[in-house]
């Protein structure tokens, strides 16, 4: 069988169905449950957002009371987690200390039956911004932070262990659009991993580890990160463009730029660049934003390629203060409302997901005993 290029990777093959998230419809739409990613981000917060995913619709004011109050309760770390966490060096991947947090907790508050997933996913929703600030501070400063506050916003509450106080309004809004964005994103590559998982019957926790373990590659959820690499080598709109050009003449990759499935515009882009645009006028690295607006221009007419949500996120979280290491745990303190709500409809209608490959090796051939073999 001849493999077509066009679909490696799965490019463009359907592997299941979700009623979850609309990605590219129209050629650039984005929608939650049949909701405008633009609506969500202008009328929503990041909480709604999150109870939409895991129940299909939006709360009334009396259930996102219900659901703030299950969140707040859930966000006090176990005595056995912060041991762990206590013991994880300061040099250690923080996506590595995610995944091992998540592991144990699945041990010390294990999943007996599948009428607990939504208990655990609120439980990891609430509690993942606790074990990422918990360890940052611990491992660099020795200080024991408060993980049990009051804030009803889970922006606001990693801003507020982050900073050590609480955020402004524009700072925690700018975070809570962030996690709507990155929120849900249909099959990609972390959410199959998780639904993959899911699929064998195996445990909550097992299938959002194995995301995480996806996410942590710089291909998914690490091209912020480079990015911010990206803008801080210009110090003008016209080295960055000039630097670009030589980097595309010796066909290095650009993060940030072009997508899966978004080949014209990514509906993201627009939001977190307003926000970029605000944020950037109360920080002394302005600078940045021009820098980046510049490169998008640049790789719009020398390549056609869009900027993605990645592009302006890191100058986004860069001028929020949060360290270029948290970038890629922010994305899964958002993330994990999308691979909550995908586990939980993988198990409502389950087939184990086991696809085929086109096998490219040597014909069937004559085994030669080891004796004769030269």
């Amino acid at each position: 069988m001849t493999r077509d290029h066009n679909t490696a990777g799965l490019r463009g093959i359907f592997t299941g169905e979700t009623a979850i998230c609309a990605v590219g419809q129209q050629a650039t739409g984005l929608t939650y449950h049949g909701y405008d990613i633009s609506d969500l981000t202008e009328q929503t917060s990041y909480e709604e957002v999150a109870y939409l995913l895991m129940h299909g619709e939006l709360p009334n004011k009396s259930e996102l009371d219900a659901w703030l109050a299950d969140l707040k309760q859930a966000r006090e770390l176990p005595p056995s987690l912060i041991a762990i966490l206590e013991k994880i060096p300061a040099h250690a991947h923080p996506m590595d200390v995610m995944r091992t947090a998540c592991s144990m907790l699945g041990i010390l508050e294990p999943e007996l039956n599948f009428n607990q997933q939504l208990t655990i996913a609120k439980r990891l929703l609430s509690v993942l911004p606790s074990i990422i600030c918990y360890w940052y501070w611990f491992s660099k400063t020795g200080l024991r932070i408060n993980t049990a506050t009051d804030d009803d916003s889970i922006a606001g509450y990693f801003l507020r262990m982050l900073y050590g106080h609480p955020p402004t309004a524009q700072q925690q809004r700018a975070l809570d659009v962030s996690l709507i964005l990155y929120a849900e994103h249909e099959f990609n590559a972390s959410t199959f991993t998780a639904r993959v998982c899911a699929s064998t019957l195996s445990d909550f926790y097992s299938a959002i580890c194995g995301a995480i373990g996806s996410l942590r590659g710089p291909l998914h959820g690490g091209a912020n990160e480079a990015v911010l690499q990206l803008i801080r080598r210009y110090p003008t709109p016209q080295q960055a463009i000039t630097g670009v050009a030589e980097k595309l003449q010796h066909k290095e990759k650009i993060m940030g730029f072009g997508h899966a499935v978004y080949k014209h515009v990514d509906p993201r882009n627009a939001v977190i660049k307003r926000w970029a645009k605000k944020l950037s006028e109360h920080t002394e690295d302005s600078h940045y934003y021009d820098v980046a607006e510049a490169i998008e221009q640049f790789m719009q007419e020398q390549k056609q390629l869009c900027a993605n949500l990645d592009f302006y996120s890191a100058i986004s979280y860069h001028f929020l203060g949060i360290p270029t290491a948290l970038f890629t745990p922010v994305f899964v303190c958002s993330r994990i409302t999308g691979w909550s709500a995908h586990i939980i409809e993988q198990r409502d209608n389950n087939v184990l997901i086991r696809p085929r490959a086109d096998y490219t090796g040597p014909p069937r051939r004559q085994l030669i005993p080891l004796k004769h073999r030269k």
